[in-house]
């Protein structure tokens, strides 16, 4: 029996490939079906072309040339259907107990039995956090979904990547008086190409002001201190959407005794051919190997991670 830890794309793809070679294993899931996905602003477009989104050798179509968010959670729910994947739903993984061969998995609703266990978490469950005085007042979210309920309202959007820059144009093209603010002196270069210059644009034209090279200082019921290169700016305020980005799961990952590496990345150390950690039999999957660099594994190059685990599983049970 083989325990899948996410139940992401990778973590089907894993899933699949293992049914594929009569491997018996099941997959557990602390929120829902694709819960990263569903946790996407609702309105979102994907980067990737729908065929780079595949897994399980199913077509993906798409009405454009890129897919959204809810013909993703469509296709994916579809998918496990089509090979009827034994996936638990809202059941979180608590600790692992054992060895290769031999672990036992708890989790907050049943304990099991593992010969091989693959965490595929991906990253998108924790945001990284400020550490700012008021990050915790209800008027501030971490997650976004669409602009309606930011009509009127004054809204600060923080960050200048792809969610940054989507958030504060949905906002703003949905009545919202927006500002933004980076860390940075620019818009990121990774931002979607057909979206960068409409950002630039609004800004420039004064439509959406922005404070560069700047930092939240502190957020306050109705206002937020922002200190900038021209000194601390004091803002009225109403909502802040903090797009500051994720990271992966660290507290499950230590709970499991995955060693991490100790620079800046803080990533999963592991075999890369066959995604083992140096915990045998224990294995990672998909963007969590990317640790805090969050850019550089993404559903369409880490596909691939779900045949060379289930090769080398394959291998060690003979």
């Amino acid at each position: 029996m083989v325990i899948i830890i996410g139940a992401g794309p990778i973590g089907l793809a894993t899933g699949i490939a293992l049914q594929e070679k009569n491997i018996p294993f099941k997959i557990i899931e602390r929120g829902c079906l694709v819960n990263s996905i569903y946790n996407y602003p609702t309105n979102m477009t994907f980067f990737s072309t729908s065929d780079k989104l595949e897994i399980g050798n199913i077509p993906f179509i798409s009405h454009g040339s890129k897919p959204t968010r809810a013909e993703a959670l469509e296709y994916y729910r579809r998918v496990a259907e089509h090979y009827k994947l034994p996936v638990h739903l809202y059941e979180r993984v608590e600790s692992m107990e054992g060895e290769d061969g031999n672990f036992t998995v708890k989790t907050d609703k049943d304990t099991y039995k593992a010969d091989k266990v693959i965490v595929a978490s991906g990253f998108y469950g924790k945001p990284n956090m400020m550490g700012v005085p008021g990050e915790d007042l209800p008027k501030v979210k971490h997650y976004y979904d669409e602009p309606h309920p930011y009509a009127w309202q004054k809204v600060l959007v923080i960050g200048g990547g792809n969610s940054g820059v989507d958030v504060a144009l949905e906002c703003w093209r949905g009545g919202a008086e927006v500002t933004m603010m980076l860390k940075y002196d620019t818009i990121k270069p990774t931002v979607k190409y057909w979206v960068k210059p409409d950002i630039e644009n609004r800004i420039k034209n004064g439509e959406i002001p922005a404070y560069f090279n700047s930092e939240v200082k502190e957020i306050r019921e109705k206002e937020v201190v922002l200190n900038t290169p021209d000194g601390e700016v004091i803002l009225e305020n109403d909502f802040v959407l903090a797009m500051t980005g994720y990271h992966p799961n660290y507290e499950l990952m230590e709970n499991l005794g995955i060693e991490l590496t100790e620079d800046e990345k803080c990533m999963p150390v592991y075999d890369e051919d066959s995604l083992e950690t140096k915990q045998k039999g224990l294995y990672v999957a998909g963007v969590v190997c990317g640790g805090k660099d969050t850019s550089s594994l993404f559903i369409e190059n880490s596909r691939i991670h779900a045949l060379q685990i289930a090769n080398h599983i394959e291998k060690s049970l003979k």
